[in-house]
Order: structure tokens, then sequence, then C-alpha cells
């Protein structure tokens, strides 16, 4: 049962993250399920680095964070794309 809930989780904020960089119409379903999941992780990983301690993925800010994260992947996986 969780696995289905990561994977709807992963989805929505990697769709999230793709409207806000303006990627959705070259994505599909299974690369926000992927970039969701990592760039979540990755948000939650560099929101620990800076100190700001564990933040409920479930919560508002998690949210934002994990949507922050998957933008930042997108980001960085476009420019590494375009060299």
């Amino acid at each position: 049962m969780y696995i289905l809930l990561w994977l709807l989780f992963g989805a929505i904020i990697g769709w999230l993250a793709s409207i806000f960089m303006s990627t959705n119409r070259r994505m599909g379903l299974i690369a926000n399920i992927i970039v969701g999941l990592v760039g979540s992780a990755l948000g939650m990983w560099l929101m620990d680095l800076l100190g700001f301690g564990n933040i409920d993925t479930f919560s508002f800010t998690g949210v934002l964070v994990s949507v922050g994260g998957a933008a930042l992947l997108i980001g960085i996986l476009t420019a590494f794309h375009k060299r």
C-alpha cells in the first residue's frame, strides 16, 4: 500500500515541478514519478544538510521542499542534456 502512495506522491511532485520548469510536454508519467521521488529525496537531503532538520514529507513545507528539489533536478538534467 505504501508503495502506491509513494508512486502517487512522486507523480504529483514530478508533475508540479515539470509545470514549474516548463518541461511538462516532454515528460511522461514514468519520468514524473522518477523525478518526483529522486527530487524529493534531493530536496530533503539539502534541507537536512543546511540544518533545517527532519521535515515531514507529507506536510505543506515538505511538499514545497519536494517540488523545489524536483525542479532543481530537472534544471540539472536539462543543463546536462543541452551539452
